[in-house]
């Protein structure tokens, strides 16, 4: 998935298809593996991998309350593939600084998911590339809170 710009419904094939092989176990990739990480920390979800033909084509609405889980799972797994490689370099200390704060993992790439989906809404409204250099920014502002 990081190496293209896959499509609303590739990447929720991706993730039916994910969790479909896991349950069958079935041998998987280390994306895929990655990816069965975040659907086990998110059991809210699982029901709806467990039904593509209902939520393919689903629509979430923000402004209706609805979080999608297709985003917010990519969302995890990005922050789980920066992670993987530290790239942007920075992450993965700042990462380890926010996991020891509470504790846990979950919350800890949460933090990193809103610093990262804050540097992607302003690069799509501002019609130009993620500045990383804003990225970095705020995870460092969001650890040092």
């Amino acid at each position: 998935m990081a190496l293209f710009n896959p499509s609303r419904d590739q990447v929720r094939q991706f993730f039916f298809e994910v969790w479909r092989k896991y349950r069958a176990v079935e041998p998987l990739t280390p994306l895929e593996r990655m990816a069965v990480q975040v659907v086990l920390m998110h059991a809210e979800y699982q029901p709806v991998l467990d039904a593509p033909e209902k939520y393919l084509e689903r629509e979430y609405f923000p402004e209706n309350g609805e979080t999608n889980p297709f985003l917010h799972m990519s969302l995890h797994l990005s922050i789980l593939e920066q992670l993987s490689i530290d790239q942007p370099p920075g992450i993965a200390v700042a990462y380890q600084a926010l996991r020891q704060r509470h504790g846990d993992e979950h919350p800890a790439q949460h933090d990193l998911m809103d610093c990262l989906a804050e540097t992607l809404w302003q690069a799509q409204r501002a019609g130009a590339p993620p500045d990383g250099a804003a990225y970095l920014a705020r995870m460092q502002t969001m650890v040092v809170r």
